[in-house]
């Protein structure tokens, strides 16, 4: 329980408030209280209680319309509703409808401790959350700052001084000396893109992404995205194929960030595909919901590994030889699809290949649009 809790009663017993005030007052908590609806939310807006308990039978303005009033304006706030037997079925009601709790009349003073008791922790761990979320952005900020500042900068400019200077040497150096200053360069360009990939986990903010948001057609998202990954493909010998279902509702969404979660998709298929196994692309939509589905032929993803594909820095026990990673880009894709209401899952059967499928939902105007005859066409 916080210390000195303030808790406010609107009810329009004038023996009511007479009664909490003495029961609740003598537990250390200061108690406001207010005849009806309409003086209970200017009194709430002037004290900011931890609590609040409201009658849901008074005349003017009811309890549930307080109720209704406190949630549309405070959302986190904690609302016990005080009723009648005769009323329990509005208690229940009103429940549905955001009060924490409620007490019925006639009630003892234990009753009414206990249920102020249990209302004031449930206030604190509500705070206390919050708290903690709080905290978890700043350690995010904190750590992109460090991140990009600290390590990105200075290794930036230790790469274009080693481009440098083998230039200069080129012609002084051996073989030896070159493959060392080639895995040199390598390896720096590793831990670059390893720190690009710590930014984006950190950086994927739902608010600022949300601005760019626009109707967008994920037919041409999956061609940019294919374009992008077929070189590292063809260079695999692995053919990928897209086949996008017509027509194809809009989702609103940023295409850029889009592109993004279909390239991390497509770079993992041919990652972990056979050599000249082809990756199948597939965009449909279905039940308001627009889904781009990649399946490769490869090694496939362990049972037990599937529930933790989508955690930051997971990556599963089954690894082809020379395949690396840092495990996020199924990290950065899943909050991408969450930022735009959507989702990603994976099946897979080890040995025989993963299908991962992004499902974003459809734009209302383009699912509500006269259907046509559904016809599949190669990207």
């Amino acid at each position: 329980m916080p210390p000195n809790p303030t808790i406010l009663v609107i009810d329009d017993e004038e023996v009511v408030l007479d009664a909490c005030t003495q029961v609740l007052a003598s537990g250390s908590c200061q108690v406001c209280t207010a005849g009806n609806g309409a003086e209970g939310l200017l009194r709430l807006e002037e004290v900011q209680p931890d609590l609040v308990f409201v009658d849901l039978k008074m005349p003017g303005l009811s309890g549930l319309e307080v109720l209704e009033k406190i949630r549309a304006k405070h959302p986190r706030m904690v609302v016990i509703v005080i009723t009648g037997y005769a009323t329990v079925s509005s208690a229940i009601e009103a429940m549905k409808k955001g009060a924490f709790d409620f007490l019925p009349k006639p009630f003892t003073p234990d009753e009414l401790r206990l249920i102020a008791r249990r209302g004031l922790e449930h206030h604190r761990l509500v705070q206390q959350t919050l708290s903690l979320r709080r905290e978890q952005e700043m350690l995010r900020e904190n750590f992109a700052a460090i991140v990009s500042h600290e390590l990105k900068s200075p290794l930036g400019a230790l790469q274009q001084n080693l481009y440098v200077l083998v230039a200069e040497l080129d012609e002084q150096l051996s073989p030896d000396q070159q493959q060392r200053f080639a895995r040199l360069q390598t390896r720096l360009e590793d831990l670059l893109k390893l720190i690009h990939s710590w930014l984006r986990v950190f950086s994927v903010d739902i608010n600022k992404l949300k601005e760019t948001f626009q109707p967008t057609a994920l037919a041409e998202v999956v061609a940019k995205a294919v374009e992008s990954v077929q070189p590292h493909a063809t260079r695999k010998g692995i053919s990928i194929e897209p086949t996008v279902t017509e027509p194809l509702p809009l989702v609103n969404g940023d295409a850029g960030s889009l592109a993004e979660v279909v390239v991390n998709l497509l770079n993992n298929a041919v990652k972990y595909s056979f050599p000249d196994r082809p990756i199948q692309v597939r965009a449909d939509a279905a039940n308001g919901q627009v889904r781009i589905a990649v399946t490769d032929r490869g090694v496939g993803i362990a049972k037990e590994d599937l529930p933790h594909l989508f955690q930051d820095f997971a990556r599963g026990h089954t690894q082809p030889e020379g395949v690396s990673g840092c495990g996020l880009g199924l990290a950065i894709s899943r909050r991408i699809a969450e930022v735009h209401g959507g989702s990603i899952s994976a099946a897979s059967e080890p040995g025989q290949g993963s299908t991962f499928t992004l499902s974003l939902p459809a734009v209302a105007a383009a699912a509500d649009s006269p259907p046509s005859p559904n016809s599949e066409r190669k990207v």
